[in-house]
């Protein structure tokens, strides 16, 4: 499959219930040839049939949210963290900041709706729209856990806001919370007769204070002015009034209603090659309210009508039913259920709620393991050994460790750089791409590269990319080539240098590579540190455990963004600050106590580490304690020889992109990393140089 060349660009706008359910869907049965993208303001999606239950306090944040990062990987899709700002219906591209455009021959739209009131005066300052969900989440979360006797304004008097005011009266409980619901005409109106006494009574129940005919005029920090003139004090206070479609949609072109973008029953938009779907949609042909359960039931159908408009085949409709069962959390571990003007509640009905909610995260959860391809029968001595019990990693994991190059090139050419002729250095650096996302892996790859340069002590000058491809079309080959090359003229210039050139080709996969020139008065080696010298780390080690666990499906996708972020974080502030230092390298390929070990032979010298002041980036010890490494550590471990005293697993994790890791003058250590770390740098003293010839560690 992955030998077939890709030929068309599948664009998913949003991490929606639906785009969520495709992704599942296409993982199980990609359509070869396509190359799926999906562009989400964060590594995860809240599943709203579940936000009043974690607003309550009887789910957590990691059972709220399904993971965009591991479900992307599975569909085997590129995973853009970022915001989409716009369409250009005629170009077929999609905006997102801080980024090239992003290029189309069929997008879907399933970015949901908005709360925000920023018609309001003070609510865009003070106020927290209930949706979009993620943002609320984290703003209740922090506010649950630090408030003392909370007094709370829930701005609109439907369904939606009054299970958000059981909900917070629930877990505030104890905390002696004052909770108002404050509507503009009556609450709950679109309830039928006896729902809406049912819940009456359970808002009545949870001593929520209902406030009906009255408009709010402003939100300050300390509450909310009603046009009576009166004030209702709160701490927090949210919007849950109506849904507001996103502003960016009405600069489409698309046809809208009130808008949302109009689809027909195929989920098309007024231009074929764009659905959309979920709440942001509006169903043309059979109307329907703003509810998740529209959103499950499109998925089956959009997936079949995208794999259709990108194959030439036919496509069905959407057919919504009628009526559903609406299950309303009443705060504590009871529901509301209503369908057909009927209404019941009880425990057992949010026991039915809760199956059916963690049933739909589950599928998430439990994602299906695709069985490698099977070995011939008969093959080569040490072909198994060679290929190991897991794919190769990507990035530095996939290169050959310090123990392999010891003799080849470590020994004759152990410098980050080498002095091309005086004042100047050249290195040369290049990846096989450990994320699908071109601009993100060209980022990378080019701070990676530059680091050789920085390492040095060294400004950059110029640099020359070659590229390898996987086997695409000619208008993807254009595309791709597009934003790799835009983005690295972009890190090259803010670094201070210029791309003057490269080579391309196709192949298996991707690969960026880079080859930098840099200018220097006086280079920074890796012989030249001495007893007593701090030993100073620049950034957190751990991308190599990490990324090995995202391609195994089983890192978090906040920890895989963190992890991203980390590896963009350019090192030319920090070379400038360590302009002094004694010797000085990157920490990459080797791992920590490879590179150091460099700087120990070459200078002469040995190091003490303190094991517990070493930084490490969220989520990789969890994943090192659980047995998780790169493929390329146990080659780091021998290469880094022995060390004495205690070890851990992430001493040899190869870095992508790492941090400077240099030693310095102990009397102008505690400045140096002060200075590091006002710059930005999570930037740490984890040792220093001694005149034993060993690495120890405490």
């Amino acid at each position: 499959m992955n030998s077939l060349p890709l030929t068309r660009d599948l664009v998913l706008i949003g991490g929606g219930h639906t785009h969520a359910l495709v992704l599942r869907s296409w993982g199980m049965n990609p359509l070869p040839g396509v190359r799926v993208t999906v562009i989400n303001p964060g590594p995860t999606a809240p599943y709203s049939g579940m936000l009043p239950g974690f607003v309550a306090g009887h789910y957590t944040r990691d059972e709220l949210d399904i993971d965009l990062v591991k479900l992307a990987r599975f569909a085997g899709a590129r995973m853009i963290n970022g915001y989409a700002t716009g369409i250009d219906i005629a170009a077929k591209t999609i905006t997102v900041a801080g980024r090239p455009p992003i290029a189309y021959d069929v997008a879907a739209v399933d970015v949901g709706i908005t709360s925000a009131m920023p018609q309001l005066p003070g609510f865009t300052a003070h106020g927290v729209p209930a949706k979009p969900l993620g943002a609320f989440a984290s703003r209740w979360d922090a506010f649950r856990n630090s408030a003392e006797e909370p007094q709370i304004a829930i701005i609109g008097g439907g369904v939606a806001g009054a299970e958000l005011a059981m909900a917070m009266a629930h877990a505030l409980r104890f905390k002696k919370p004052t909770v108002k619901l404050i509507d503009r005409s009556r609450v709950l109106m679109a309830l039928g007769y006896k729902a809406r006494q049912m819940m009456l009574a359970a808002l009545t129940s949870a001593e929520v204070e209902i406030v009906e005919n009255a408009e709010v005029t402003e939100i300050f920090a300390q509450g909310v002015v009603l046009r009576d003139g009166r004030t209702i004090r709160s701490d927090f206070t949210t919007g849950a009034a109506g849904a507001k479609p996103h502003d960016w949609i009405a600069e489409t072109g698309l046809a809208l209603h009130e808008g949302f973008i109009t689809v027909d029953a195929n989920l098309q938009s007024s231009t074929s090659d764009v659905f959309a779907v979920g709440d942001c949609a509006h169903l043309s042909h059979d109307p329907r309210p703003k509810a998740g359960v529209y959103a499950v039931r499109e998925a089956p159908v959009l997936f079949d009508n995208l794999r259709a408009v990108l194959s030439g085949g036919a496509l069905r409709p959407y057919k919504p039913q009628r009526d559903y069962l609406k299950l309303v959390s009443l705060g504590g571990k009871s529901a509301l259920a209503e369908k057909f003007g009927t209404a019941r509640q009880g425990p057992l009905l949010w026991k039915l709620k809760d199956y059916i909610d963690r049933k739909f995260m589950t599928q998430f959860d439990s994602l299906p393991v695709m069985e490698p391809p099977k070995l011939p029968r008969t093959t080569a001595l040490g072909l198994k050994e060679a290929l190991g019990d897991k794919p190769m990693c990507g990035g530095c994991g996939a290169k050959v460790g310090r123990a392999a190059l010891q003799h080849v090139l470590v020994d004759q050419f152990g410098d980050d750089a080498a002095t091309v002729q005086p004042g100047q250095v050249m290195s040369t650096d290049h990846l096989r791409a450990l994320t699908l996302d071109p601009v993100f892996m060209t980022r990378i790859a080019a701070i990676h590269a530059l680091g050789d340069i920085w390492a040095m002590g060294a400004a950059p000058q110029a640099a020359t990319a070659s590229l390898i491809l996987p086997r695409m079309s000619a208008a993807l080959q254009e595309r791709t080539m597009s934003e790799i090359m835009t983005t690295a003229a972009a890190v090259f210039a803010q670094a201070g240098g210029k791309i003057i050139g490269g080579h391309s080709s196709l192949g298996a996969e991707l690969t960026i590579g880079f080859t930098v020139t840099g200018l220097t008065k006086s280079p920074i080696t890796l012989a030249g540190a001495k007893p007593g010298d701090k030993i100073i780390l620049t950034k957190p080690i751990g991308s190599g455990t990490i990324m090995a666990a995202e391609m195994a499906g089983k890192a978090k996708g906040a920890d895989v963004i963190a992890c991203l972020e980390l590896m963009v974080q350019d090192q030319a502030k920090a070379s400038q600050i360590l302009g002094e230092a004694h010797a000085m390298t990157d920490v990459t390929g080797f791992g920590l106590a490879g590179h150091l070990r460099g700087i120990c032979d070459a200078s002469g010298v040995g190091a003490a580490l303190r094991l517990a002041d070493i930084p490490v980036m969220q989520g990789a010890a969890r994943l090192s304690e659980k047995g998780i490494r790169s493929t390329l550590y146990e080659d780091n471990r021998l290469g880094a020889g022995p060390i004495k005293g205690a070890s851990f697993d992430l001493l040899f994790d190869p870095q992508t992109a790492g941090g400077l890791l240099a030693a310095v003058a102990s009397r102008s250590a505690a400045g140096v990393l002060k200075a590091l770390q006002k710059a930005g740098y999570q930037a740490a003293i984890i040792g220093e140089i001694t005149q034993e010839l060993a690495i120890t560690t405490d």
